[in-house]
């Protein structure tokens, strides 16, 4: 029993030690400036997957961004396979060089944010109607900016601090 204790303790050592911190990015280029990257129009395709990995949604978001001084406003316009449609309005302010504040109207307190090099993660908690009711989720997000124009997002969902599903996103800047 004590070994199986000590053995369990290890790998959950090994599990947390791996995982990726923002600073691990920072020698990566192109630098991300996300002020820059969604100032204006941008596009994004993406899906929802469940804890299993089985596809649940598919979506597609037009985005306009505008920066006022230090405040990002993004005006998100979602549309799914289902054709359900959602707005969505962030406020990013940023804070400091590379940590940013923003909020929602569905967004639940208020998000954090870091970049370092080509990354960028966002930390928030929204709720999500499902089923007829109202679930809070925790969001990580990680993005990585590709080239110019092009940016990966990974998100886990998490409630209790188990990973209840994915969202995995393509956005692609338009010429502005």
């Amino acid at each position: 029993m004590k070994r199986t204790l000590i053995l369990g303790l290890t790998l959950m050592m090994l599990l947390v030690g791996c995982s990726a911190e923002i600073n691990d990015y920072r020698p990566q280029q192109p630098t991300l400036d996300i002020f820059h990257f969604f100032q204006g129009k941008t596009e994004a395709w993406g899906m929802v997957q469940g804890r299993s990995g089985k596809q649940l949604r598919r979506f597609h978001v037009e985005i306009n961004g505008d920066v006022v001084g230090d405040t990002l406003t993004l005006n998100e316009r979602f549309l799914y396979d289902d054709g359900e449609k959602q707005q969505r309005t962030w406020y990013i302010r940023r804070i400091s060089a590379d940590r940013y504040e923003g909020t929602a109207s569905d967004i639940e307190g208020v998000a954090t944010g870091q970049a370092a090099g080509n990354a960028f993660n966002w930390r928030y908690s929204m709720n999500i109607n499902t089923s007829g009711s109202t679930l809070l989720l925790h969001f990580d997000d990680w993005m990585y900016l590709q080239d110019g124009t092009h940016l990966f997002n990974k998100t886990e969902m998490k409630k209790f601090g188990v990973t209840v599903g994915t969202v995995t996103l393509f956005f692609t800047r338009k010429e502005q």
